[in-house]
């Protein structure tokens, strides 16, 4: 059984470290979102750099796939979006308001409120990359970057949640066990 989808269309590093970490994770083209064909998993991950046609050619495929995302997080499934790594992004494929702004940098993660996603790092005093921040939300901001901008949101949708972070790191363990651990097996 597949625990995570990661949304991309080539090889990640990324992958790797879902099987450290002891979760089935399947990469999958955005223009598969929605068939018949996926199985069921506890989470959908959309990487960093999504869409930047730079990086990849996944996003007309996830735009297209609004109620995919909405029918998959409402019935208990987690979805998690990095960052766009564009200059501006409105996420209208999100069944949530959402704008993304580029803007690279270091620093402190500053909790807003408790919520177990905030151990995206392990050390929660450490300097970590972000690649921006959000400028515009109706989700709940739960972790902050030194200039008091949003960098984790997160909003309920149904029986699930969406996780959206410009945090520019690999994800801990803890954060992984979160997100496949609260979560139910949905399709997508």
């Amino acid at each position: 059984m597949t625990d995570v989808m990661l949304i991309w269309d080539n090889p990640l590093l990324f992958e790797k470290l879902f099987e450290e970490n002891g979760l089935k994770c399947q990469r999958v083209l955005s223009t598969a979102i929605g068939t018949p064909f996926l199985p069921a998993c506890k989470c959908v991950i959309v990487p960093t750099g999504f869409a930047n046609s730079a990086y990849t050619k996944i996003l007309p495929g996830i735009e297209r796939n609004s109620k995919a995302f909405e029918k998959f997080v409402s019935a208990g499934g987690s979805l998690v979006v990095f960052g766009a790594l564009v200059t501006k992004y409105e996420h209208s494929w999100l069944p949530m308001q959402l704008t993304y702004i580029e803007k690279h940098g270091e620093t402190h993660l500053h909790s807003v409120d408790e919520h177990e996603a905030q151990c995206i790092v392990e050390d929660p005093d450490q300097m970590v990359d972000c690649d921006g921040y959000f400028s515009e939300t109706d989700g709940n901001v739960i972790l902050k970057n030194d200039d008091d901008q949003a960098v984790m949101v997160v909003k309920k949708v149904g029986d699930g949640m969406i996780i959206a972070t410009s945090v520019h790191e690999f994800p801990s363990p803890g954060f992984l066990g979160c997100v496949t651990g609260n979560a139910r097996r949905s399709k997508i």
